[in-house]
Protein backbone atom coordinates (compact mmCIF):
# COMPACT_ATOMS: atom_id res chain seq x y z
CA UNK A 1 0.00 0.00 0.00
CA UNK A 2 1.20 3.54 -1.16
CA UNK A 3 1.61 6.61 1.64
CA UNK A 4 -1.45 7.94 -0.38
CA UNK A 5 -3.12 4.75 0.02
CA UNK A 6 -2.10 4.68 3.76
CA UNK A 7 -3.26 7.95 4.19
CA UNK A 8 -6.63 7.50 2.41
CA UNK A 9 -6.91 4.46 4.27
CA UNK A 10 -6.63 6.54 7.53
CA UNK A 11 -9.12 9.43 6.80
CA UNK A 12 -11.94 7.07 5.80
CA UNK A 13 -11.11 5.37 9.30
CA UNK A 14 -11.27 8.52 11.53
CA UNK A 15 -14.43 9.62 9.54
CA UNK A 16 -16.13 5.99 10.15
CA UNK A 17 -14.77 5.77 14.16
CA UNK A 18 -16.16 9.36 14.56
CA UNK A 19 -19.68 8.79 13.03
CA UNK A 20 -19.51 5.64 15.69
CA UNK A 21 -18.30 7.57 18.44
CA UNK A 22 -20.64 10.23 17.83
CA UNK A 23 -23.79 7.86 17.24
CA UNK A 24 -22.98 5.23 20.30
CA UNK A 25 -22.50 8.96 22.44
CA UNK A 26 -25.77 10.14 21.86
CA UNK A 27 -27.54 6.90 22.03
CA UNK A 28 -26.05 6.15 25.70
CA UNK A 29 -26.39 9.77 26.37
CA UNK A 30 -30.06 9.48 26.25
CA UNK A 31 -30.91 6.09 27.45
CA UNK A 32 -29.38 6.13 30.02
CA UNK A 33 -30.69 9.60 31.30
CA UNK A 34 -31.40 10.87 33.63
CA UNK A 35 -30.01 8.34 36.21
CA UNK A 36 -26.82 7.91 34.80
CA UNK A 37 -24.07 8.92 32.39
CA UNK A 38 -21.73 6.83 30.40
CA UNK A 39 -18.91 7.94 32.38
CA UNK A 40 -21.04 7.02 35.96
CA UNK A 41 -21.70 3.54 34.51
CA UNK A 42 -18.02 3.12 33.60
CA UNK A 43 -16.76 3.78 36.98
CA UNK A 44 -19.80 1.37 38.33
CA UNK A 45 -18.53 -1.08 36.05
CA UNK A 46 -15.36 -1.26 37.55
CA UNK A 47 -16.32 -0.68 41.23
CA UNK A 48 -18.29 -3.79 40.53
CA UNK A 49 -15.35 -5.64 39.39
CA UNK A 50 -13.38 -5.27 42.48
CA UNK A 51 -12.98 -5.10 46.13
CA UNK A 52 -12.05 -1.91 47.74
CA UNK A 53 -10.98 0.35 45.06
CA UNK A 54 -9.80 3.88 46.52
CA UNK A 55 -10.39 7.24 44.19
CA UNK A 56 -7.16 7.19 43.09
CA UNK A 57 -7.43 3.54 41.42
CA UNK A 58 -9.65 5.51 39.08
CA UNK A 59 -6.99 7.66 37.59
CA UNK A 60 -5.23 5.28 35.49
CA UNK A 61 -8.57 3.20 34.09
CA UNK A 62 -10.49 6.55 33.36
CA UNK A 63 -6.67 8.11 31.77
CA UNK A 64 -7.88 11.39 33.52
CA UNK A 65 -6.53 13.26 36.47
CA UNK A 66 -7.54 13.57 40.21
CA UNK A 67 -9.86 16.60 39.93
CA UNK A 68 -11.83 14.98 37.46
CA UNK A 69 -12.04 11.82 39.51
CA UNK A 70 -13.06 13.74 42.57
CA UNK A 71 -16.03 15.99 40.62
CA UNK A 72 -17.29 12.61 38.73
CA UNK A 73 -17.42 10.53 42.66
CA UNK A 74 -18.79 13.94 44.26
CA UNK A 75 -21.53 13.56 41.31
CA UNK A 76 -22.43 10.20 41.76
CA UNK A 77 -22.43 10.36 46.17
CA UNK A 78 -25.00 13.23 45.04
CA UNK A 79 -27.06 10.83 42.96
CA UNK A 80 -27.09 8.27 45.34
CA UNK A 81 -24.72 6.12 43.52
CA UNK A 82 -21.73 5.62 45.55
CA UNK A 83 -20.56 6.22 49.42
CA UNK A 84 -16.95 7.18 50.15
CA UNK A 85 -16.15 5.23 53.70
CA UNK A 86 -13.11 6.04 55.58
CA UNK A 87 -10.77 2.75 56.09
CA UNK A 88 -11.35 1.92 59.80
CA UNK A 89 -7.12 0.86 60.51
CA UNK A 90 -6.26 3.88 58.10
CA UNK A 91 -8.41 7.12 58.00
CA UNK A 92 -6.11 8.71 55.37
CA UNK A 93 -7.86 5.66 52.85
CA UNK A 94 -11.07 6.39 51.04
CA UNK A 95 -13.24 2.83 49.91
CA UNK A 96 -15.63 3.77 47.42
CA UNK A 97 -18.53 1.62 47.18
CA UNK A 98 -21.61 1.15 44.91
CA UNK A 99 -24.79 1.55 46.87
CA UNK A 100 -27.83 -0.55 46.03
CA UNK A 101 -29.02 2.41 43.38
CA UNK A 102 -25.70 2.25 41.98
CA UNK A 103 -25.90 -1.48 41.18
CA UNK A 104 -29.16 -0.99 39.98
CA UNK A 105 -28.25 1.86 37.54
CA UNK A 106 -25.31 -0.16 36.67
CA UNK A 107 -27.64 -3.53 35.45
CA UNK A 108 -29.52 -1.19 33.57
CA UNK A 109 -26.75 0.35 32.04
CA UNK A 110 -24.98 -2.77 30.82
CA UNK A 111 -28.75 -3.77 29.02
CA UNK A 112 -28.74 -0.40 27.50
CA UNK A 113 -25.46 -0.72 26.15
CA UNK A 114 -25.65 -4.36 25.42
CA UNK A 115 -28.89 -3.62 22.90
CA UNK A 116 -27.55 -1.13 21.24
CA UNK A 117 -23.84 -2.76 20.48
CA UNK A 118 -25.87 -6.69 20.04
CA UNK A 119 -28.58 -4.51 17.55
CA UNK A 120 -25.19 -2.75 15.45
CA UNK A 121 -23.45 -6.10 15.49
CA UNK A 122 -26.37 -8.16 14.45
CA UNK A 123 -26.01 -6.47 10.88
CA UNK A 124 -23.06 -8.85 10.21
CA UNK A 125 -22.58 -12.34 10.25
CA UNK A 126 -21.18 -14.08 13.72
CA UNK A 127 -17.43 -14.75 11.92
CA UNK A 128 -17.67 -11.00 11.10
CA UNK A 129 -18.21 -10.04 14.32
CA UNK A 130 -15.55 -12.12 15.96
CA UNK A 131 -13.56 -10.53 13.09
CA UNK A 132 -13.95 -7.24 14.10
CA UNK A 133 -13.15 -8.04 17.57
CA UNK A 134 -10.29 -9.74 16.38
CA UNK A 135 -8.88 -6.49 14.39
CA UNK A 136 -9.88 -3.61 16.80
CA UNK A 137 -7.94 -5.38 19.49
CA UNK A 138 -5.21 -5.63 17.16
CA UNK A 139 -5.43 -2.21 17.08
CA UNK A 140 -5.30 -1.20 21.13
CA UNK A 141 -2.17 -0.07 22.75
CA UNK A 142 -0.15 -2.97 25.11
CA UNK A 143 -1.74 -0.98 28.27
CA UNK A 144 -5.45 -1.16 26.85
CA UNK A 145 -4.46 -4.85 25.69
CA UNK A 146 -4.41 -5.66 28.98
CA UNK A 147 -7.44 -3.96 30.16
CA UNK A 148 -9.43 -5.68 26.89
CA UNK A 149 -8.32 -9.03 28.28
CA UNK A 150 -9.39 -8.61 31.96
CA UNK A 151 -12.82 -7.54 30.79
CA UNK A 152 -12.86 -10.50 28.34
CA UNK A 153 -12.26 -12.89 31.39
CA UNK A 154 -14.46 -11.52 33.35
CA UNK A 155 -17.08 -11.92 30.79
CA UNK A 156 -16.26 -15.60 30.55
CA UNK A 157 -14.60 -15.11 26.81
CA UNK A 158 -11.19 -17.18 26.29
CA UNK A 159 -9.91 -14.83 23.33
CA UNK A 160 -6.31 -15.41 21.81
CA UNK A 161 -3.61 -13.15 23.54
CA UNK A 162 -3.21 -10.00 20.89
CA UNK A 163 -0.42 -10.54 19.07
CA UNK A 164 1.83 -8.25 17.20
Amino acid sequence: MTADERAKTANEFAKVWFAFSRDYRTYMETALAPGLTEGQLIVLEFLLSRDNVKPSDLLDYLATTPAAVTTLLDRMERNGLIVRERNESDRRIVWVRPTAKGRAEAERGIVVRTAYLQSLLDRISAHNQKLLLFLLNKLLPPAATEVAADANAEAGRDNAPNPR
